[in-house]
């Protein structure tokens, strides 16, 4: 019974709210602007991070299953330092005798590949060409396995193709779309940079990322690659492992075999990179850590703002209605009842820029999406949170207007003009 009594006694006081904040429109939204603000500052740029993080996630999973890639520079780079630069300059390729060594020693990976972008350039059919832009890959017959590629006709590349540096390709599904427009490419020639590879396979399209589509390039094999750019290509390593449970046993073995290779001191730090899913995330959200922080502080001090807006209103209102207060009490309403329902007004003030704002934050911060062809992402605990803060700023800020009212003499409210 008794909650039921103060259901209803919440319901009067949210709808007694309502009617006060629209007698007062102007007055009441400019206050809730600045609520609207701070949320908004927060939620969107949250929103922006998690649909970028999404993103970065959703290109790692491009990767076959329980596989990681080495290299000498790290993925993510932002430091402008020359020493930093330097750094990473100075470490050993990976050549392909080591990473040989290392796919016979790596007893637990399933499959290591290499992979390189050796080369971008026009690629020419009978039917058509292309923009000067089109990415040449160099990679050997296991990176169909470590990169999740599926072939769609044809087949893939083979030990043999690499083994007689063979002048065969695999084409992306947009490539080959472009070039061989009115049936099947396989078996057809695609002339690069003067030479004619033949078409041995087509793969199934990936879609786009970051706006780019992933499904137009070349893939022809390393040895081919080797032969025409020379044996001085950066390569980029892939291992695979055989499931998720043997997958940190396999980092570590594949670790130490290609530290030993490297001939790297024991205490030394490695002298490439190691980059996982897990790894990439974490370095995503030390580098956004700044951003979140400097958001934060905005929305705090938006929200302060707005907090002594909502103070100087309440106390406005209650000035206004002294007499209504007086009246109240003089029928028999209790101190508690009187603060309750201004405690109520200054928290639904509040809500209703927390909601609008995280509203549009949502909206603002899914822009991103659009532009990146992602699905969109909804922010649900910072959205939360972002309602909650407002709750507790329209407490904190209005508590002492509610006080106030409460505590009015009745008889001095009754005579107030």
């Amino acid at each position: 019974m008794t909650a039921m009594r103060l259901l209803r006694e919440l319901q009067e006081n949210v709808i007694l709210a309502l009617t006060a904040i629209r007698a007062h429109l102007l007055r009441s939204g400019l206050t809730i602007l600045g609520i609207l603000v701070g949320v908004f500052s927060i939620i969107v740029v949250m929103t922006a991070i998690r649909v970028l993080q999404a993103n970065l996630e959703k290109q790692m999973s491009q990767l076959g299953t329980h596989t990681f890639q080495l290299q000498r520079f790290p993925a993510i780079q932002v430091s402008g330092d020359a020493n930093t630069w330097q750094k990473y300059a100075r470490r050993k390729r990976f050549y392909i005798g080591d990473v040989r060594r290392l796919a016979e020693r790596a007893t637990l990976a399933t499959a290591i590949s290499v992979v390189v972008q050796a080369d971008s350039a026009e690629a020419i059919s009978r039917f058509a060409k292309t923009n000067p832009n089109i990415p040449l890959s160099a990679v050997s017959p296991d990176a169909f396995a470590t990169r999740n590629w599926v072939v769609a006709e044809g087949r893939a590349l083979a030990d043999p193709d690499c083994d007689g540096a063979r002048r065969v390709t695999v084409l992306g599904a947009d490539l080959a779309r472009k070039l061989f427009p009115y049936g099947s490419a396989v078996g057809e020639t695609v002339k690069y940079r003067g030479i004619n590879y033949t078409v041995v396979g087509v793969l199934e399209g990936k879609g786009a990322m970051f706006g780019q589509s992933q499904d137009n390039f070349l893939a022809i094999p390393i040895d081919t690659a080797f032969e025409r750019y020379g044996r001085e290509l950066s390569l980029q390593v892939q291992v695979q492992a055989a499931d998720e449970a043997s997958y940190p046993a396999t980092v570590e073995q594949v670790r130490g075999i290609l530290r030993a290779i490297r001939k790297v001191a024991p205490g030394e730090d490695d002298d490439f990179e190691l980059i996982s899913n897990d790894s990439l995330v974490s370095q995503f959200r030390g580098l956004t850590e700044n951003l979140r922080i400097g958001s934060a502080v905005i929305s705090s001090i938006a929200l302060l703002a707005a907090g002594v807006g909502i103070m100087n209103i309440m106390l406005v209102s209650v000035t206004e209605r002294t007499k209504e207060i007086g009246i109240r009490r003089a029928i028999g309403a209790k101190k508690r009842s009187i603060m309750a329902q201004f405690l109520c007004e200054a928290v639904v003030l509040s809500e209703i820029g927390g909601i609008i704002g995280v509203g549009l934050g949502i909206l603002a911060g899914n822009v991103i999406s659009l532009v990146l062809r992602v699905p969109p992402v909804i922010p649900f605990d910072w959205a939360a949170i972002g309602l909650i803060v407002c709750s507790i700023v329209g407490i904190l800020f209005g508590t002492y207007p509610a006080w106030k009212a409460a505590n009015l003499d009745p008889i001095e409210s009754l005579r107030y003009e």
